[in-house]
């Protein structure tokens, strides 16, 4: 499967509390923070709504 590389470059601050519990659930916490997972929908869709705090790659 695909794996995808996460990393913070925005800070949580001021957001709504749905956005800052989806970047727990991702595994973000810090700015600069970095986190690989596997490409699921659902992995997708939580990109998707904090797409702007973060920075995507393929790894």
């Amino acid at each position: 499967m695909a794996k995808v590389k996460l990393t913070q470059i925005k800070s949580v601050i001021d957001r709504s509390k749905r956005q800052k519990n989806t970047m727990v659930a991702l595994g973000l916490r810090k700015i600069n923070a970095t986190v690989e997972h596997e490409v699921t929908p659902q992995i997708t869709g939580m990109i998707n709504k904090v797409k702007h705090l973060i920075k995507v790659e393929e790894a």
